[in-house]
């Protein structure tokens, strides 16, 4: 089958999606995640290594538990993908809930990098942020071609500038020095090339040190953000924290360890909304085997 008609195909599943209610498109995507569970693959096997690493206090039926219900979160969040590339700038403001312990203005007095994880809302709460105020943003080019022309075009339906992650650096540097604010994520395994492996969770993780490079070229601050699914189908919360204190600290080293201990105290919030289904720890440091 042509790109050309998968695409078609899958905007008009999202298209179709994005008509349905909330709540039951909702529902309709935790069904599917328990479904989906029940089935062996790659992705379950991912799921169970991550949490085994990052919680052994807990018991094979706490974690088992847990990665049910994180993975109900991940299907669900795919089928909702139809009200945040396809509903209207309304209906996506309808279901968000805002609470920033920052001045949210169009431009601001200094750079900022808004640090954002892979929860199961970070999508909605981006396009949310776009609809409110210039913003630019650095993503990963999806393997699949078809739903990465559609991605691309539908998060920058509202006015966001898409940057890949391998773009250059001149033009994120001349993006923030013109007051548009960055959102980025730097909670993945992208390789050895300015990484380095700080604790997460207690295990050694491959971890971007760009977040802190780019503000030191930069003079920018690095204000994290985190998604939250409100209970009861309500829709989504954006939390956005103040700027991170001393960050950048001159050591590459301690600004990647301060992330990725932020980002541990929000998990243990609400762990099970993480995206757990990523290869965190894909690469280990020399001498030690592989996890997954």
């Amino acid at each position: 089958m042509k790109n050309s008609t998968l695409t078609a195909l899958l905007s008009g599943l999202l298209r179709g999606l994005s008509a349905l209610p909330y709540g039951l498109v909702a529902r309709l995507g935790e069904a599917l995640g328990s479904l989906l569970y029940l089935i062996p693959g790659k992705r379950r096997h991912i799921l169970h290594t991550n949490l085994r690493l990052c919680f052994p206090e807990q018991s094979e039926a706490q974690r088992e538990r847990l990665a049910r219900a994180s993975f109900q979160h991940v299907i669900r969040s795919y089928l909702e993908r139809g009200l945040q590339w396809y509903g209207s700038a309304q209906a996506i403001t309808d279901r968000m809930e805002l609470d920033s312990a920052i001045d949210l203005q169009d431009r601001y007095d200094q750079p900022t990098i808004f640090l954002g994880f892979h929860f199961a809302a970070i999508e909605a709460v981006c396009m949310y942020y776009s609809i409110r105020h210039p913003v630019a943003s650095i993503y990963t080019p999806m393997s699949d071609a078809v739903t990465e022309a559609i991605s691309r075009e539908r998060r920058a339906r509202f006015g966001t500038t898409m940057i890949p992650r391998h773009g250059s650096a001149r033009d994120i540097l001349n993006v923030l020095k013109s007051g548009t604010p960055i959102m980025l994520a730097a909670d993945m395994d992208f390789g050895l090339r300015d990484s380095v492996f700080v604790p997460f969770f207690g295990v050694q993780a491959c971890t971007l040190t760009a977040v802190s490079r780019l503000a030191h070229l930069s003079g920018a601050r690095v204000v994290p953000f985190v998604s939250e699914v409100l209970p009861g189908y309500r829709g989504y919360k954006l939390r956005i924290y103040p700027a991170l204190p001393s960050f950048p600290s001159g050591d590459v080293r301690a600004d990647a360890l301060a992330m990725n201990q932020f980002l541990e105290a929000r998990i243990r919030e609400t762990p099970d909304q993480y995206y757990w289904v990523h290869r965190r720890f894909k690469r280990r440091p020399q001498g030690e085997a592989p996890v997954y």
